[in-house]
């Protein structure tokens, strides 16, 4: 039994404990998805961001070489010499940088480099096939972008610094004098350097906090789980003490009971007994006279008193005629002969289950209407009297009312009646409830769940 209780417990405690758990962890994975999402997020927004700063930066240095170089295409426009004003346009481009790698870039209509101050080499050459690593015909593109009317365009192009090909973003735009193409660009390996940097940080801002989280996750967790142990403890110690007491007060009441049997036997049908030998040995002595049959009538007499006062204490201990006729059959006659005695009319409505009841549940509900009658004609004065017992297929229900003058139930809730009442229906693990108010009659519930094993767990109930 200890080991069943213990696992018992084992298994209330894991109920409640396993879904802390699993909710504990879904937090975390959501935690720890959503601040993913936000990590990703915050990439694309600051490379975005980035990515704009360098685009207004590439519009701003093309408009700068194109107002350092407006002079000489409104010269040309005046009557400038063309090859004189292309040579002064490619030696003011040529001439023109910024920070470490800036530096711009012209080619014609057809594809031929005309200036490249970091690879003069390209001068003069017609790159309108070369492809970077990618597979991708750079210039021919920057030539289709420029002349939609300027844009911007990324390709892999080599970084002089670095001496080896990096990512790279232009802005081209066309010169329309003369059909040519001017960009410049900006290498954005930084870029995905520093988006990596951030990345970083954010993760490991995010792993921190998600750290920081599970530990305050696993502390609450555990408070948690203390929490539950405790009162699963306390509500333990409670069930037991509850039971102890109930056990005490079974064990108290069988005493009792049995010690008002013996006393019952030894001042009442001992004495009754008695009495009758004694007629007898009279009789015995005085047979032939005249009052021989008086002391005989005498003796029996003492005799049918004592047979009458066992059968009351047989019907005290359990009433024949469960056995006899059934429950329901015994319930009527008790409610017969209490209209009988005290005038009071009782509205019945009693539906028991086809077939026998446990012997425990049938004594239980005999003795509670019994002891519920006894003290509505001890103490009620009621004028009405209503007893219902309805059958589910999962339970029986007892309600037994009245009209008297009622109670106050924490005042009278001590009383050894409505205490006998309890412990009967609790022993079976029913449960019972009273309700009352003063001038307002009184109300007694049971309710007894149809569970053979609960019912039958013990027999010694029926002695009851």
């Amino acid at each position: 039994m200890f080991n069943l209780q213990i696992s018992l417990k084992t298994k209330i405690l894991l109920l409640t404990i396993l879904p802390l758990i699993a909710l504990s962890g879904t937090i975390s994975w959501m935690y720890q998805q959503q601040a993913k999402s936000l990590s990703q997020q915050q990439a694309a927004i600051f490379e975005e961001t980035l990515l704009e700063e360098k685009r207004a930066a590439l519009k701003d240095y093309v408009a700068l070489a194109m107002n350092s170089i407006t002079p000489i295409l409104e010269a040309f426009k005046s009557g400038l010499e063309p090859s004189l004003a292309q040579y002064q346009v490619k030696q003011i481009i040529r001439g023109l940088s910024y920070g470490t790698d800036g530096y711009f870039f012209i080619y014609d209509e057809n594809g031929t480099n005309l200036v490249h101050p970091t690879q003069p080499e390209l001068e003069n050459r017609n790159l309108i096939r070369f492809q970077d690593e990618s597979g991708q015909y750079v210039i021919r593109e920057l030539l289709r972008v420029a002349q939609k009317g300027g844009g911007f365009h990324k390709y892999i192009w080599q970084k002089p610094t670095l001496n080896s090909e990096r990512h790279k973003l232009s802005y081209v735009v066309m010169i329309p004098e003369w059909n040519w193409m001017i960009g410049t660009g900006l290498y954005v390996d930084n870029i995905t350097e520093e988006i990596t940097t951030m990345e970083a940080k954010v993760s490991g801002n995010v792993r921190s906090s998600f750290l920081a989280a599970t530990l305050l996750l696993i502390i609450t967790l555990a408070l948690v789980i203390i929490i539950v142990i405790g009162v699963n403890m306390h509500t333990a110690q409670l069930a037991d003490q509850r039971l102890q007491e109930l056990t005490s007060r079974f064990v108290t009441f069988q005493v009792i009971q049995r010690r008002g049997f013996a006393r019952d036997l030894h001042d009442g049908i001992n004495q009754l007994l008695v009495s009758t030998k004694l007629w007898l040995n009279m009789v015995e002595k005085k047979w032939g006279q005249e009052n021989a049959l008086d002391l005989l009538k005498k003796a029996e007499d003492q005799l049918n008193i004592a047979i009458q006062e066992v059968r009351r204490i047989s019907h005290s201990l359990r009433p024949m005629l469960l056995d006899d006729l059934g429950l329901e059959t015994a319930l009527h006659e008790l409610l017969d002969e209490f209209e009988e005695q005290t005038e009071i009319p009782v509205n019945r409505r009693i539906h028991l289950p086809k077939g026998a009841l446990p012997d425990a549940l049938e004594i239980t509900i005999y003795r509670v209407v019994q002891e519920a009658i006894t003290n509505v004609r001890k103490h009620a004065q009621a004028t009405q009297l209503t007893l219902s017992i309805t059958t589910s297929t999962q339970s029986i229900s007892l309600k037994l009312g009245d009209n008297g003058n009622g109670f106050s139930p924490e005042e009278d809730s001590k009383g050894i009646g409505l205490m006998n009442m309890r412990e009967r229906v609790e022993l079976l693990g029913g449960k019972f409830s009273v309700s009352s108010r003063k001038e307002g009659g009184t109300l007694v519930k049971a309710l007894f769940e149809l569970n053979p094993k609960g019912l039958n767990k013990t027999n010694d109930l029926a002695q009851l």
